[in-house]
């Protein structure tokens, strides 16, 4: 079945991953402070660890952030449809750059005193991005690819376009974008795949998935019905890889095999969203309006409430459950009694004010 694609239809399947993998984010972030490592990236640490729980992580992990690289790349070329270069900058600026710094000098120093405090240690007002990093290197990747964009834009019908249409028709032909996250993996061969945050692997692979998420939504049908012809095989190839981590590798793999694993899931989880979940909602709405501002503020609503349940002489597991319930409580309270209702905050959360 062949899928018919207008570019400047909103993909409302790109939102719901968005929504989804944010979710995600919080679990992620909540487990951390259950395991050995938490401390060496100062995280609040329980006594007692959930190592079991790095079984389900360990499939999430691999694939978690390079699709968020990669629909921030697909969500710049939906916007470069109605944009000239000029609004495009003064939109991300807004939306991205705002926020990230707002994030810097208010929202992670904050991260950083409540982990000061339950240290206890000297406390010091420290600017940083800690959890918004991902918002500096989107916008860095946006300003060194704009010009590259908007040359392509207004060449439609190139010939990289054309040989790339050319290939998509072939069944399998989207494995040919495989090929740069399997370098990628040999050449900077990081020592934890799934650590992305502040290192050289994590800038390249996201650029490689920030451009990556471009071409292929600036490919329109042919992309899409791509995923539609492998979504299944992209499943069980990645499934299946897995499973044989899980079996006989612990878990551990050489970066080219999680690499693989983590392309497959990606394609199935866009295939599989673009058939089922690409259409409107009241849910969908509210939650893509109020997931970045939850991404940006649950960090230290995180940190917080650490200080009063990590210390709690009950199991580790029931910590774990009341540590998500509260962020997610607490995050969608002050986003409802505050971020979406008080005008001249929505900037410093990527919100457009009233009258704007």
């Amino acid at each position: 079945m062949r899928v018919n694609y207008n570019p400047m239809d909103r993909r409302y399947d790109i939102d719901w991953i968005r929504v989804v993998v944010l979710g995600l984010l919080i679990f992620y972030h909540a487990w951390c402070s259950f395991m050995p490592f938490a401390k060496l990236i100062y995280m609040p640490q329980n006594k007692d660890f959930l190592f079991n729980m790095g079984i389900p992580m360990s499939l999430i992990n691999i694939w978690r952030i390079p699709i968020l690289f990669m629909i921030s790349g697909m969500g710049i070329f939906f916007a470069m449809q109605r944009r000239s270069w000029k609004e495009m900058l003064k939109d991300r600026n807004k939306r991205i750059g705002i926020p990230m710094v707002f994030g810097f000098l208010f929202v992670g120093p904050l991260v950083i005193f409540f982990s000061l405090l339950y240290y206890k240690e000297e406390l010091v007002w420290y600017p940083n991005l800690n959890h918004l990093w991902f918002l500096f290197n989107i916008l860095i990747y946006f300003y060194l690819l704009l010009p590259i964009f908007t040359f392509i834009k207004n060449r439609p019908d190139n010939f990289i376009k054309k040989t790339l249409q050319s290939i998509l028709s072939y069944r399998f032909g989207i494995y040919l974008f495989a090929i740069p996250f399997l370098l990628e993996a040999l050449v900077v061969d990081p020592q934890d795949y799934p650590s992305y945050a502040n290192s050289l692997h994590g800038w390249v692979l996201g650029l490689i998935c920030f451009i990556t998420g471009y071409v292929f939504v600036s490919l329109k049908d042919y992309f899409w019905n791509s995923l539609n012809r492998v979504k299944g095989i992209s499943l069980l190839i990645a499934f299946s890889l897995y499973m044989f981590r899980f079996l006989f590798m612990e878990l551990w793999a050489p970066n080219t095999f999680i690499a693989f694993e983590s392309f497959n899931w990606m394609i199935a989880i866009l295939g599989y969203s673009a058939k089922y979940l690409n259409q409107p909602s009241k849910r969908l709405r509210y939650l893509s309006s109020a997931v970045y501002p939850i991404y940006i503020i649950h960090m230290p609503i995180q940190y917080f409430f650490c200080l009063y349940i990590l210390p709690l002489p009950i199991s580790a597991p029931i910590k774990f459950f009341l540590l998500v319930l509260c962020v997610f409580g607490v995050s969608f309270t002050i986003y409802e009694s505050m971020i979406k209702r008080v005008n001249w905050l929505k900037p410093f959360f990527g919100i457009k004010m009233k009258g704007s």
